[in-house]
């Protein structure tokens, strides 16, 4: 893989570029505006293109690049749900994952506090926090709606829980530090390590910071992911004639969610753990479904959600599938953007599964 840490020393902004040697799919986390050229440079020099550009939030401190990087690329943009940036392509929600490369995952992390929409994303062994945890230290809360017991929540709760080895790769440094583990952290960090809940508030709320230097220009400006008005008129004229088909829509979703094989759902079904959702119509579900399968049409499934027992939970594995695998794709990709953390779908759909039984008899 292809790992690199840039620094921005106007902001001190750490911005992250991950890229797929093999199928040349990239992201980047938290770019800077006015180093956009050397991002293109990076995508150009190892011949990648760039899939996704992410925000840990909404800056106060610099201004992101991801508008001018979708522009230039036509990678989708992602940011906390809760940030509210409307022209944001993805508002991401704790445990959406993110599915670039060869088998590669990029989970997001809620971790509300700096600001409400903060998120963290976890890509292998690899936590970028953003301003919610820094080395040493971790992100105001005097601003934005930011607020220290949340944050503290976050830290401990969320980031501390992970595996002590996993590597942080903070938003930021003033220090000439690069990087960190949440073992370090959670054992040494100033503000945090052995602090109380109410500690850590009585620390945030005297802190007596002076206000961001750009934070009147850069908020606004990273709610519309960092282009003026007029360059977002042009943008979306632009994304007007980029219209994708539907066969372009189903190849992209295919690309973000797993397949499973037939084999495998038969080992799984009755298992009591797994939802089985058979997305076609009810006249196809009516001529033949998997055992235990329940019909939720592709065109109700998001207003079926909060009705359906085997859809309440975000968090319960969920099979998917069609006739031959296409509404299925955009069924599954549309769970996981909503929250699903385990949605699959059949490779091959329900033609699959019947063909495999004919051959078994």
């Amino acid at each position: 893989m292809i790992f690199r840490q840039l620094f921005d020393p106007e902001s001190s902004t750490y911005t992250y570029l991950i890229g797929d040697p093999a199928t040349k799919e990239a992201v980047f986390i938290d770019p800077v505006n006015t180093r956009v050229d050397e991002y293109l440079n990076l995508l150009n020099k190892y011949n990648l293109k760039l899939k996704y550009s992410l925000e840990t939030h909404a800056h106060a401190d610099h201004i992101t690049a991801s508008g001018l990087l979708r522009q230039h690329t036509g990678a989708k943009t992602g940011i906390g749900q809760a940030c509210g940036a409307q022209y944001a392509d993805y508002q991401l929600k704790d445990g959406v994952v993110l599915a670039f490369g060869q088998g590669e995952e990029i989970k997001v992390l809620a971790t509300p506090g700096h600001t409400p929409g903060s998120i963290s994303y976890l890509w292998r062994d690899r936590v970028f926090t953003g301003d919610a945890l820094l080395i040493n230290g971790c992100g105001r809360t005097d601003f934005q709606g930011g607020d220290p017991g949340t944050l503290y929540d976050s830290v401990t709760q969320k980031l501390f829980t992970l595996p002590g080895e996993t590597i942080v790769y903070p938003g930021h440094d003033y220090n000439g530090r690069w990087v960190s583990s949440v073992e370090q952290e959670r054992t040494g960090n100033g503000r945090l390590a052995g602090k109380t809940r109410a500690e850590f508030i009585e620390i945030m709320n005297n802190l007596n910071l002076p206000k961001p230097r750009l934070i009147d220009e850069a908020v606004p400006a990273n709610r519309r992911c960092g282009l003026t008005e007029e360059e977002i008129r042009q943008d979306t004229m632009m994304g007007e004639k980029r219209v994708s088909t539907p066969q372009d829509l189903v190849q992209e979703a295919r690309k973000q969610v797993r397949e499973i094989d037939v084999a495998t759902v038969k080992q799984r079904l009755g298992d009591g753990k797994t939802a089985i959702i058979d997305v076609r119509e009810p006249e196809e579900f009516a001529a033949g479904h998997l055992p235990g399968a329940i019909n939720v049409p592709r065109g109700v499934l998001e207003f079926r959600l909060g009705n359906t027992a085997e859809l309440a939970d975000p968090n319960i594995p969920i099979i998917l599938y069609c006739q031959t695998g296409g509404r299925a794709a955009l069924a599954a990709w549309s769970l996981k953007c909503l929250g699903y953390t385990d949605a699959t779908l059949i490779a091959g759909g329900y033609d699959a599964w019947r063909a495999a039984k004919q051959n078994a008899d």
